[in-house]
């Protein structure tokens, strides 16, 4: 019996760890993936104050089925690149690394947020991560609305 209870304590302070959301991975050379497209969000844009400057997306190649076929697979990675944008001389030109924005597809361990894991690492910093477990009001909120095209704002350019 003490065998038994000894065992239940255990499994009562493994089962928290097992139930919690794994970290999503920082994307290692995300900037080789395919490039799906680039935009700027200017001052003025609702969303400025938070994503203001230069954004570009990249896919690894399950991503890229993913938005080939409408549905992306498990381990499907999307990368929004976020760096200052500097005006001038007539033109735009890149600055600072403000985030490295992360989707992550894992149906079975984001199931609650659509089944993307979502962070974000400041300054593209794989050590600092900015969204954690607020991935649900954080990321997931925004991302709701595009549930018809499996949570996926952007889509490739022809």
């Amino acid at each position: 019996m003490k065998r038994i209870l000894s065992f239940l304590s255990s499994m009562a302070l493994v089962l928290p760890a097992i139930s919690a959301e794994p970290l999503v991975p920082y994307p290692e050379e995300y900037r080789g993936w395919h490039h799906v497209k680039t935009m700027v969000i200017d001052e003025g844009h609702p969303l400025y104050e938070a994503f203001g400057g230069i954004h570009h997306i990249y896919a690894n190649p399950k991503a890229v089925a993913g938005y080939q076929s409408g549905t992306f697979p498990d381990g499907a990675v999307i990368v929004f690149d976020l760096l200052e944008a500097i005006p001038a001389d007539n033109a735009v030109t890149e600055g600072t690394r403000k985030v490295v924005g992360v989707m992550h597809r894992d149906a079975r361990n984001y199931a609650a947020t659509g089944g993307w894991g979502f962070e974000g690492f400041g300054g593209g910093d794989r050590a600092n991560r900015v969204v954690g477990g607020n991935a649900a009001s954080a990321c997931f909120a925004c991302h709701e609305p595009q549930k018809d095209h499996d949570y996926v704002f952007s889509r490739l350019r022809d």
